[in-house]
């Protein structure tokens, strides 16, 4: 099993989450986070004021697949959050060594 944790634009969320539900993917995790990497941020006027906004807000998505499914799962969610500009985000990939289902104990692939 991997988990796929992405990195996108919060306005792209709708479409990668249909395009991971067309994959068949069965759940999701979506987290409000803030960050930057080399969009560095940006300038906003407030009230005749400018001021810096370091870290910009975006959405980390994590999902639990079986590892056969990884390839799939990045194509997916690169082509649903791709906009050709900076800040589109980043996927990563790592490994998980375990899985349980609260409710009925179920373990590995049939927790998923």
């Amino acid at each position: 099993m991997k988990l796929v944790s992405a990195v996108i634009k919060p306005f792209k969320l709708e479409e990668v989450r249909a395009a991971l539900s067309d994959l068949g993917c069965q759940g999701m995790t979506v987290i409000e986070v803030k960050g930057y990497g080399r969009q560095k941020g940006h300038t906003e006027v407030y009230r005749g004021a400018e001021y810096a906004v370091s870290f910009l807000p975006k959405l980390k998505i994590e999902v639990v697949i079986p590892s056969a499914d990884v390839d799939r799962t990045i194509e997916a969610v690169m082509r649903a959050a791709r906009t050709g500009q900076i800040g589109d985000g980043k996927i990563f990939v790592t490994p998980v060594e375990h899985a349980v289902r609260i409710r009925t104990g179920e373990t590995d692939d049939s927790a998923l």
